[in-house]
């Protein structure tokens, strides 16, 4: 898996750490049990600072999205489908959530977005 950093995003390096391993959590392409690399290994690869990374997965830690073994490592948790399937619909509500901001900034008025969501999920259905 690959993290991609941008120094000109608003968010915190150490955020942007977390998100992107959440990410990759709840899309399955980390899976319950499986070992992330260390704290020193992921910093030097990211070249950010050991204090950076530790603080990500402090987060996700926090968030239960992994456990952590003193002397074997951080795991993705084991955690209940339920746990996971809350992270996807919490990255949803986000997501629609800055397409209202964006529409509101934009001009869109807010009354069309569901008109415009109706057309998209049906493009999904369709393709």
């Amino acid at each position: 898996m690959d993290i991609i950093l941008s120094n000109s995003s608003d968010l915190p390096i150490y955020e942007q750490i977390a998100a992107q391993l959440e990410r990759a959590i709840l899309n399955g392409e980390l899976a319950a049990g499986e070992r992330l690399p260390s704290i020193r290994s992921l910093a030097n690869d990211l070249r950010v600072s050991v204090i950076t990374t530790k603080r990500a997965y402090t987060e996700l830690e926090h968030r239960g999205f992994i456990d952590t073994v003193q002397g074997k490592g951080s795991f993705v948790s084991g955690g209940s489908a339920e746990l996971l399937q809350e992270g996807r619909l919490r990255r949803v509500e986000h997501l629609l959530a800055r397409a209202v901001d964006e529409a509101a900034a934009t001009g869109v008025p807010l009354a069309e977005l569901p008109a415009m969501l109706d057309l998209l999920i049906q493009d999904v259905r369709e393709g």
